[in-house]
């Protein structure tokens, strides 16, 4: 493999950090652009810079823009925003359940923030390097694979961004056509994002932060470049849109 930058958007996630430590630990890799809503503090020296963001649409553009320099040289971008509860707020089990403000929360979180990425990020990626761009879905977005219902506002962020995904693929091909768009699954993960719903969860299918980016990294190296998106599982595993 060449040498390369990495972009790392929502980077204080568990998944995020540990694919920042494989990145780090990389030979090929030259630096690591780590973007979160904080920048911790830390004097050891690394290859990872880190940019404050608050995910605004003009932050989004003034980060890409800082980026410029570096264009035609990230070729490992991922992208790990999204929310599926907080303390005020659960998934839906029911129509009843459904709030205006929950909706509108966590489709600016799952879909709308991963899409200004995407959009402003395109002149960066622009060049002859191989690239890949991981962004977070999940399964649940699926709306072929959709039988027990449910989780209203999270299932159908996902499914939006899948969609987004799609059509930003169609444009990247004639734009870009160095990058590969890929939906990433990444199972169910020990991160606080699944901690209410981990009790029914066979403890085979529940991994670990270090496994999940091992596995996407590996597939973000193997997959096929043919100018399409990819809906895949951390097992790479095709999923049906």
């Amino acid at each position: 493999m060449s040498s390369f930058y990495a972009l790392v958007i929502g980077a204080a996630s568990a998944i995020a950090q540990a694919a920042i430590q494989q990145f780090e630990a990389d030979q090929d890799c030259l630096g690591i652009f780590a973007v979160s809503r904080s920048v911790p503090n830390t004097e050891r020296a690394t290859k990872t810079q880190w940019l404050e963001s608050d995910y605004s649409e003009t932050s989004i553009q003034r980060i890409c823009q800082s980026l410029s320099s570096y264009s035609g040289k990230i070729s490992k971008v991922l992208i790990c925003n999204g929310i599926l509860h907080n303390d005020s707020m659960m998934p839906e089990r029911k129509l009843e359940e459904i709030r205006a403000s929950q909706l509108e929360a966590i489709f600016h979180a799952n879909t709308i923030i991963p899409m200004l990425w995407l959009s402003q990020l395109l002149p960066i990626l622009q060049g002859e390097q191989a690239t890949q761009v991981a962004l977070f879905s999940a399964r649940i977005g699926s709306i072929s694979d959709n039988k027990t219902g449910g989780w209203y506002s999270y299932r159908a962020s996902k499914a939006a961004l899948n969609m987004l995904i799609q059509t930003s693929s169609v444009e990247y091909a004639r734009r870009a056509k160095n990058v590969k768009l890929i939906a990433f699954h990444p199972g169910t993960t020990d991160t606080p994002l699944s901690k209410p719903f981990q009790r029914s969860v066979p403890k085979d299918k529940l991994f670990t932060a270090d496994f999940v980016a091992t596995q996407l990294l590996s597939i973000m190296g193997s997959v096929t470049m043919d100018n399409k998106a990819a809906y895949l599982d951390w097992n790479n595993q095709p999923i049906e849109w």
